[in-house]
Formats: structure tokens, sequence, C-alpha cells
């Protein structure tokens, strides 16, 4: 018998001597990082609502209980029992039976009107039918990613167990070494934005961190071969972190299942949608450019169905040896900070990602607030000696103030974003200023896939700051439904359109004018005096967007496409203003960085400066290691660091 088989036996036998002798239990299983307690008693079970909780205590684990399908009634009978404990302003879409894992999903607009103070209506639904239910919300805007992604994880259940029960026999094998170190190893991003992509690895676990491409470098991506990644061996490498689903740390993803991984991967739920989404338009767009797709979409729909979510704040087994937090980054939708518990207190480290340290219109500041640290991975992207941004307040005053001297002038204004995070925060200061008379009331056309990252965020309102999501709630409180939001889906002649009609906004991608609707919008209205461009974001370097920021204004039109005939060997004059409007950018400025460690406490003693260009990250390597008396480093690409 398998060490694995040993403990779920020995796992069984003690929960069944810690129940009430009425209450059985037919099978113990693995499923990811959870236990899985199957039961002929699921009612019973529900009657005594901390039994759960005690189990978990006493095991140190993460548990589940599911009815045994042999002790289920009838959907057809449940269905209304179920409906009948629901109350009926909860909303109720969608109840969806399924027999092999005795679960009822129901999607509703109120879920938190389905789950009850704490927990209560589920109990009630779990003693009335046997069922367990699982509640998902029904998105106030309709998405068809998030759509597409629960259709196809549902008709992928079978397969996904059979995943989740190998993750699971993995994460809790037996340790085979006695030895003991922690080894980091950089395989991108380092001294450069872009490509983002580390290696954790003990003797037991090697941790795949982000997986990204380099904006504006075409074939420039993380060195997946060398022997501490896949060139290993793809089978070597027990789990994959995304932090978030930005391509810089997302885009190559599923090229790993392309090379034979077939592992899960740990993110955020809003993550796991966003992936999906910004990784199939990734394909599409190099597709429209002529560029081989690194992967295909098939590779996308398999890294979708091996993701496991995880909520913040919960405590993970991924590893024999390795427990994995996540915790707000207040970056982008689902972002995280990544924090790993190695062996029993061995070490802990933590993995930044992208973080935006104050709070904004859309999140809550960056969490900081570890038990322990001993080495911080730290983005670096703003971490340059100068690099403050203008105070939010301020820079939401600068917009609105371009926003209303080229509306008096008869022009528009054109903004490229990208289509998670910043495009959102935009939209929730125009949608205030326009309601509150700040400027005038005018159409703002979102391009792209602003739209559908909008309705993404919509699903998942507990990921947003809490007076946003309060709003969300209420339909007719709901930002993002104001009347002024136009969301262009008819291509180019709704484009020409925009573009011969009146005073206007629009917000486009790609937010570094490296592709996308943004270059057909260039050639429609850049030639114009009377509009202009506000940038908004970072524009990294060898981008159209930072080229134009430095003042380029001749642009080759086999860049924005062939304009008035000309099949693209001519050259744009491009007549129109050009801003940049700090302050939105969802990274933390030099001072937030340095808060972030600052108010760590303890503080970390190791800080790796990580995802800036080589002057932001030797910058603040130097700041920290002055003002803290810590040892810093700012690394270069495929260096490794050990620890103990």
């Amino acid at each position: 018998m398998s060490t694995v088989e040993q403990q779920l036996d020995d796992l069984q036998a003690e929960i069944t001597s810690e129940l009430p002798s009425d209450i059985s239990v037919s099978s113990v299983k693995y499923e990811g990082p959870e236990l899985v307690v199957y039961t002929h008693d699921p009612k019973k079970f529900a009657q005594q609502g901390d039994l759960v909780r005690k189990l978990a205590s006493k095991l140190r684990k993460r548990i589940t209980v599911r009815p045994d399908p042999s002790a289920l009634s009838r959907p057809e009978e449940a269905r209304k029992a179920v409906m009948d404990v629901i109350p009926e302003e909860a909303g109720v879409s969608d109840l969806d039976f399924h027999a092999d894992t005795g679960e009822v999903v129901i999607e509703a607009e109120k879920p938190g009107m389905v789950i009850g103070r704490h927990g209560s209506t589920l109990r009630d639904i779990t003693k009335n039918v046997g069922w367990t239910p699982e509640v998902v919300r029904t998105p106030p805007i309709e998405s068809s990613t998030v759509s597409n992604v629960r259709n196809f994880l549902k008709q992928e259940r079978d397969e996904r167990r059979d995943i989740l029960e190998r993750v699971g026999r993995q994460i809790h094998r037996e340790e085979m070494s006695d030895d003991e170190y922690v080894r980091i190893t950089t395989l991108g991003c380092c001294r450069e934005v872009g490509r983002a992509a580390f290696i954790l690895s003990t003797p037991e676990t090697r941790i795949l961190i982000d997986c990204g491409d380099k904006p504006g470098a075409e074939g420039e991506v993380p060195y997946l071969h060398a022997p501490e990644a896949l060139g290993a061996g793809p089978q070597n490498i027990d789990a994959v972190v995304l932090t978030h689903a930005h391509l810089d740390h997302s885009a190559l993803i599923p090229l790993l299942f392309k090379y034979g991984y077939d592992g899960p991967i740990y993110c955020t739920e809003p993550t796991r949608d966003l992936m999906g989404l910004l990784t199939l338009d990734y394909l599409d767009v190099a597709a429209k450019e002529g560029r081989s797709p690194p992967y295909e979409s098939g590779q996308v729909r398999e890294a979708i169905k091996h993701c496991i979510p995880l909520e913040y704040g919960d405590v993970t087994d991924i590893a024999p040896d390795v427990k994995l937090t996540f915790h707000n980054a207040g970056h982008i939708l689902g972002s995280a900070v990544s924090h790993f518990h190695i062996g029993d207190g061995l070490y802990n480290v933590c993995f930044s990602g992208d973080i935006h340290y104050k709070d904004t219109r859309l999140f809550n500041g960056a969490v900081n607030d570890f038990p322990r640290v001993e080495t911080l991975v730290l983005e670096s992207t703003y971490g340059g000696r100068n690099d403050y941004q203008t105070d939010q307040e301020d820079s939401e005053e600068k917009l609105k103030e371009v926003v209303r001297e080229t509306y008096d002038r008869g022009g528009k204004v054109l903004i490229p974003a990208f289509a998670v995070g910043r495009s959102q925060e935009i939209m929730l200061v125009l949608e205030e200023a326009m309601r509150s008379g700040d400027i005038p009331s005018m159409p703002v056309h979102l391009d792209g896939m602003i739209w559908e990252a909008t309705a993404i965020h919509t699903t998942y309102p507990e990921y947003l700051r809490d007076d946003l999501r309060d709003r969300i709630f209420h339909d007719d409180e709901n930002p993002f439904l104001a009347e002024e939001f136009n969301h262009i889906d008819a291509g180019e002649e709704e484009r020409q359109e925009v573009a011969d009609g009146d005073s206007c906004i629009v917000l486009s991608t790609s937010g570094m004018v490296t592709g996308g609707p943004i270059m057909s919008w260039l050639g429609h209205v850049g030639p114009d005096p009377d509009s202009t461009l506000v940038f908004v974001g970072y524009q990294a370097q060898g981008t159209l967007g930072r080229r134009i920021q430095n003042g380029w204004d001749e642009i080759p039109t086999s860049e924005v496409g062939a304009i008035n005939g000309d099949n693209g060997r001519g050259t744009l004059s491009l007549n129109m203003n050009v801003e940049t409007v700090d302050g939105f950018s969802g990274h933390a400025d030099r001072a937030g960085l340095e808060n972030f460690v600052k108010t760590m406490n303890p503080r970390p003693e190791k800080v790796l400066c990580v995802h800036g260009d080589e002057r932001s990250t030797q910058d603040l390597s130097s700041a920290l290691y002055h003002e803290y008396n810590m040892r810093t480093f700012a690394p270069k690409n495929l260096e490794t660091f050990r620890f103990l």
C-alpha cells in the first residue's frame, strides 16, 4: 500500500473516531489541497455546524464534506426543497446538480443571501436535501468569458476530478530528503520589465512563479530551457503559481502544457478567468499580425482546466514542504502577493508580484502583514530615485482638465489603456466626473476587450474596494452601467462613425500602443490637432507608446495600418496633443515600494529587487540597503540564490 493510501486510511479511521456514532464515513480522498470526506449521513453532518471546523482544526487540513452518491435525493425532488430554503430576493438563476460529487451549483445574483449568516443557509440546504451547495455569482454584466469558463469546467468535471486527485496525492506524498535549503532562480524580469518567471526550489519541490512575455520585444521569453526550469523536464515542476493575469506574467502559462506540463496552476478565481481572456486575445493578435503563435487555444483550455483557485488569506498545502497563502496586491482584479511557508517553520519567501500599496478607486492597497518573511522578491517598476507618481486626486483633476479643454476645442480624447485594471479605474473617474458635472456628459466608447474585462470585474465584486462592491450589488448604482459607456462591437465601421462625430472619449487597448484597436484610432484621430492622446499607464522601453511619449510625431503607417490607400508605405502625422497623466498606474511608486517594506513587521532579512529596468532595480536595492540595513540585490536573469 502506498504511503498516500495509508495516510487516507489513517485519516478515515481518525475522522470516524471523532464523529458521533450515527454519522458514517464512506470514503476519504485528497482532491487538490483539500481533504474530501464522503458520508452516508450529510444531513446529520450539517446539523452539527461546528463539526467540520473542529475536524479541520484537529487534522490541520482543509476539509470538504460531500454526500455519498447513494445518500442523495433525486435532483427533481431536491430542486424544490433547495428553492424553498433560499430567500426569493437572492435571485437564483440556475441550479446544476452533479450526482458524482453530490454537489449542487447555485448561481445567484446575490450569493451572500444563498450563503446566509456564517453559512447558515448552506447548512439548511444540506440538512433538507443532503446535497452539498456550491455558490457562484450571476454576473451583473453578461460576460462571455465567465460563461465559457464555467461551462467548460462543467463539461470537464470528470477529468478535472482526476487531475485534482492526482495533484492531491502529489501534495501529500512522503518527504524523501533530509537536506534543508531554499533556492530562487531568476528566469526573467530582472533588470527589465516583462517576462516574469522564477523557480522556487527545495530538496522536495520545484515551483514556477509566473511565466510571461515581454511587451514590445517579440521573441524575448523567459529562460524556460535553463536546467533549473523546463530544461530538466516539465514533469519536474510540482506547481505553477500565477500572481496575476497581465500578459507579462501570464502569457506563456499555456506554453507549459505544450511542453508536457500536467500539474496545477494556483491563482485566484478572477485571475483564472482573466488569464483565459488575455491569452486567447494574445493568440488572436499574433495571428492578425502574421506571427506564429507560441501555442494553440487548446493549451489555454488545458491551463484553465488545471487551475486551482484560492481565496485571499487561505493557507494551502501545495507540496509536502510548502504552504501558499495569497493576499491582496492592489494591482489588478485578483492580483496576489504570494507568501510561501517552507518546511515546518524552516523558511518564508514572499513574491510581491505587481503591487499598489495605497488604496485606489478599484482596490484596497496591497497587504504586507505576514507572520514571517525571510526573503522578499519585490517588484521595482517605479523603483527609480525620482519615480514619484502624482497624487491620485491631482491626477484625476489633470485628466478632467484635459477632457474639458479638448471638449471645448471640439476634439476627441483618446486614452490607450490596459483592458484590465486601468480602464476600469478611468471609467470610475469619468463616471463620477460626469455625474457631478465636473466634465460635460459625453459618450465614452470602450474598444477592444475593455467591456468584457469590466464584466469580469462585476462578477467578482468581493475582490474590489468595499464601497465599490456595495454599489455593484445595487444595479441602479453600478457605476459600470452608466449610460455614457458604449461598447464598440462593430469594428472599423463604428470607429469611423465615432471619428466623424462629436466630441467624445475613447478608451482603447492596447495600453502601450503595441497593437490592437488603438492603432486604428491613431489613424482616425491622430491627424486632428483638436484631439488629445492621453497616456495613463506605464510605457515600456521599445514600445510605440514610449516613442510617442518621447516626442515621435511621424509614425510609419505600416505600424497603424494602411491609411487612405497608401498600402502602409507612408507616414502618419500625429498632430493631436499628447499628454501624460501620472498617478493611474497599477504599480506602487518609489515611496509606495519603500513603505511596503518599511511597514512590514518583522521586516525581511533579504530583498531581491526585480521587474524594473536596470536603473530602477539598482536604485531601489541601494535605498533599501542604506535605509533599513538589510541585504538587498538587483539580480540579473539566470542567477540562483541559495538560502540556509
